[in-house]
């Protein structure tokens, strides 16, 4: 990638813009940051710059909230809940690697015949 190229988490647009794109108000975006839903970066004047991936957070946002009728509160739940069940199966293939690893050094290995 050259450094032209930006980033799925690079900061690139600022609030009005990603309003623009998301098809909210500003005031909207303010909003769920202040919840915990979204956290922009910040440019070095303190201006909130959004990433696509802050894009894409704020789009699933939407969708929870227009499409299942979640309240902010139940999609801080789901991000909440989806972020452990990932670190959850993260810690579970560590496990399943150590103890593949234990196996192999204490379990002789099949004989062939």
């Amino acid at each position: 990638m050259s450094n032209d190229e930006l980033t799925y988490d690079e900061p690139c647009y600022v609030i009005s813009v990603a309003a623009r794109i998301v098809g909210v108000h500003q005031q909207t975006l303010r909003y769920y940051e202040r919840a915990g839903l979204v956290a922009p970066s910040r440019s070095s004047g303190r201006r909130r710059m959004y990433s696509p991936s802050d894009i894409e957070r704020v789009r699933e946002i939407q969708r929870m909230v227009s499409d299942l009728g979640v309240n902010l509160a139940g999609v801080d739940m789901i991000f909440r809940m989806r972020r452990r069940i990932l670190e959850m199966e993260a810690e579970l293939e560590l496990t399943r690697r150590e103890l593949q690893r234990m196996r192999d050094r204490r379990l002789p290995a099949p004989r062939s015949q």
